[in-house]
């Protein structure tokens, strides 16, 4: 397979504003006033000027100019709500649903009702400008953490692959040029949680070269109970880190490193028959207890110039990630089948880009000038896998009175792949923008693939392919300033998820092809009440062909494969609203309707599924809170709730279970003073029960596995800054 060398490897208007000002942590941006903090409303719907920055388009820009809806999760709302992981941000963006099983590195986002299996996402996650081409990379407990971004929609024209879906876009807080400060916090809570959250930033040389690490460790008991062993079987337990610098030799060149890793030991899948996990939820019985490892490094390095009417950036990124998982295959208290799966891959990502540089659009006449950027990336990425079921005396057959080991697959994956791109954006008279934007990609894959079986009750199966796929992805937007704090957009968009091979799969789905979308929407954007109140609203349409969907293997357990299963709609609206009504209030919501629908004649293993759900879709998605604050103790004292609701989706593409509607409630308060910080937290405060997610399965009283969602925690967090 590739290998890296050692040297590369060396080399939301839905946000609610923070009770302190936002720190100078986007690119280019000061830190707002005390009178500005107190007045502006810090959500993705912002006036030019105002605290929230993004690079939902690339270059740094406020969302409020962007013909395309963003829902921005600043740091301050990540404090406030408590957030440490990017599903739980999730609730901020509508139409945007996590399935998450109780390991963490099984977390796939969908938007608008796309999405996949972690092999090949269908909404691509970028970590510091970054791109994590397997979702096992990107769920992480946030370590300094600055800013996510959900942008919905196809981003397929400026980040390529597996955007078809839309992007979250997470990046890290910047070093300080300035002062030194740091901060040390230590959660604690049920089930025998204890975290310690500790960070240090500053500079080395002032205004010039400026550090910070962070460290992060967390652990806890598991939800679910064995009962043959009164063990839990779910607990998690990780250390993760984080290492910047960053250095300005001058007033235009910034570069910056940041080296991350992560060392996870959870423990086993809560899974257990769908009929179970409502009747019982927290409660298996297993004969075998399993574990799943991740250990994760990741370097991004990062350089920008900026020369008269031209700015250049680099950014360098290598990913590398090695699962080991063991489980009781069978999920019975019998000794039937258990698995084993290491999986190991290392990525490297090299994308340089050239725009017009801030505020200086290239002037082609009076009233008409020029915004562009265009660009290339280069990837490789290499995956092996190695999963052994292990198999007990007389279930495969009455005549096999032994154990076998079924080695299914021992697969290598190769791939490597460039994309060039371009976008234009061309402004008239100050009111009226239009994009173009145009990508191609090309990328080639070969897989080696081995089925066998120990000792050999049958002859090993083994296939080797090479396929090439490439990619077109164009984008056409239109935005008008009705007014200075009004803008009414529109965009076409073309999307594009890879194609590949299947580690293992049904005999003759051992490749998938590319899945394609087309994607039209329009909306507002506006801002009132000197920044008091912003909102939003937006409608669009996607038809997509070749879909690819995550399909369990029939007669073996837990094991999955992608496949195309023909063409499919999705059509919706959104809304997000925010205000502060005066200092010290805060309220916002963020509403999203779905109707998502295979499109007729589409079949799945030769069963008409013509106008069914799309699985994991809910119907709605709703989120409102409110944030009170006032001085108190020579410091700020706080209440937050944060309520979201989810409408009733489809576990498979048969539509034979679902989940119906739920509704989770989180609060939070405290007190912050100067250095010290008491806060207090409750997650599904109702202890509401839900099983977010289910999957066929052969065997059982339903012929589904699931687990159930996470119960009531609660707990207190003491911290100090300086």
């Amino acid at each position: 397979m590739l290998r890296i060398s050692g040297r590369l490897l060396t080399a939301g208007v839905c946000a609610v504003a923070s009770t302190q000002a936002l720190g100078a942590a986007q690119a280019g941006q000061g830190t707002p006033s005390t009178a500005q903090a107190a007045s502006q409303v810090p959500t993705p719907v912002r006036v030019p000027g105002s605290s929230i920055t993004v690079t939902a388009a690339k270059e740094p820009a406020d969302p409020a100019t962007l013909p395309v809806p963003v829902s921005a999760v600043p740091e301050s709302l990540l404090k406030d709500a408590g957030i440490t992981f990017v599903s739980d941000a999730g609730i901020f963006s509508p139409n945007t649903y996590f399935t998450e099983f109780t390991a963490r590195k099984l977390s796939n986002p969908r938007i608008r009702g796309i999405g996949a299996g972690p092999a090949n996402p269908g909404v691509v996650t970028y970590i510091d400008g970054v791109p994590q081409f397997n979702a096992n990379t990107s769920s992480l407990d946030f370590v300094d953490i600055g800013q996510v971004e959900f942008v919905r929609g196809p981003q397929s024209t400026l980040f390529g692959r597996n955007a078809l879906g839309g992007l979250i876009n997470i990046t890290s807080t910047r070093p300080s040029l300035t002062k030194w400060g740091g901060n040390v916090s230590v959660p604690f809570g049920s089930d025998k949680l204890f975290e310690t959250r500790a960070s240090v930033s500053g500079p080395l040389i002032e205004n010039k070269l400026g550090a910070s690490v962070g460290v992060v460790f967390s652990k806890r008991d598991g939800f679910t109970t064995n009962t043959l062993t009164g063990n839990d079987i779910d607990s998690r337990e990780a250390f993760s880190a984080k290492g910047q610098l960053l250095w300005m030799p001058g007033h235009s060149w910034e570069t910056r490193l940041i080296v991350s890793g992560e060392r996870a030991r959870d423990g086993d899948y809560a899974l257990n028959d769908l009929a179970a996990v409502r009747a019982t939820p927290f409660e298996v019985q297993r004969d075998f207890e399993g574990f799943t490892n991740r250990d994760l490094w990741s370097t991004a390095f990062t350089a920008r110039h900026e020369r008269g009417r031209f700015a250049f950036t680099s950014t360098t990124g290598v990913v590398q990630w090695k699962t080991v998982d063991e489980t009781d295959l069978d999920y019975t208290p019998l000794p039937l089948s258990t698995r084993r799966n290491a999986e190991e891959a290392t990525q490297f990502t090299q994308e340089v880009r050239l725009a017009s540089a801030a505020g200086t659009p290239v002037k082609l006449s009076e009233r008409l000038s020029l915004r562009w950027q265009a660009g290339a990336l280069f990837f490789t990425q290499g995956l092996d896998q190695l999963a052994v079921n292990s198999i007990g005396p007389f279930v495969l057959s009455p005549l096999i009175n032994f154990p076998v080991d079924q080695t299914t697959p021992d697969a290598e994956l190769d791939d490597w792949g460039i994309g060039l791109f371009g976008q234009g954006t061309f402004v008239i008279a100050s009111r009226l923008e239009a994009t173009v934007g145009l990508r191609f990609d090309r990328e080639n894959k070969e897989a080696n693939l081995l089925t066998s079986f120990e000792p050999m009750i049958a002859p090993p199966v083994q296939v080797q392919d090479e396929r090439d796929f490439s990619a077109v992805s164009p984008q056409f937007a239109v935005a008008f300033r009705v007014r200075p704090s009004t803008l009414i957009f529109g965009n076409v968009s073309r999307g594009y998820k890879a194609g590949g091979f299947n580690p293992v799969s049904v005999p003759g789905s051992e490749a998938y092809e590319e899945e394609h979308a087309w994607n039209v929407e329009g909306g507002i954007k506006t801002v009132k009440a000197d920044g008091r109140f912003s909102a939003s609203a937006s409608v669009f349409a996607i038809d997509w062909d070749d879909l690819q969907l995550y399909l369990p293997i029939p007669g073996a357990p837990a094991q999955f494969y992608i496949g195309n299963l023909g063409s499919a709609t999705s059509r919706g609206v959104e809304f997000e609203v925010a205000g502060r009504p005066y200092t010290g209030l805060d309220v916002f919501g963020a509403v999203g309707f779905t109707r998502a629908r295979f499109a007729d004649g589409t079949s799945s293993g030769g069963v008409d599924i013509s106008d069914n759900k799309i699985p994991n879709t809910p119907g709605y998605t709703a989120s409102f809170g409110v944030q009170v604050s006032r001085n108190a103790m020579s410091g700020r004292v706080f209440g937050r709730v944060d309520v979201a609701s989810f409408g009733a989706f489809e576990y498979d593409e048969t539509n034979t279970e679902r989940q119906d509607d739920y509704t989770l409630t989180n609060l939070r308060a405290g007190w912050r003073g100067k250095m010290v910080t008491v806060e207090a937290w409750m997650r599904n405060a109702f202890d509401t029960e839900y099983v977010p997610l289910a999957f066929a399965f052969p065997n059982g009283q339903s012929g589904f596995l699931a687990e159930p969602g996470r119960p009531r925690t609660f707990g207190v967090s003491l911290g100090v800054g300086f």
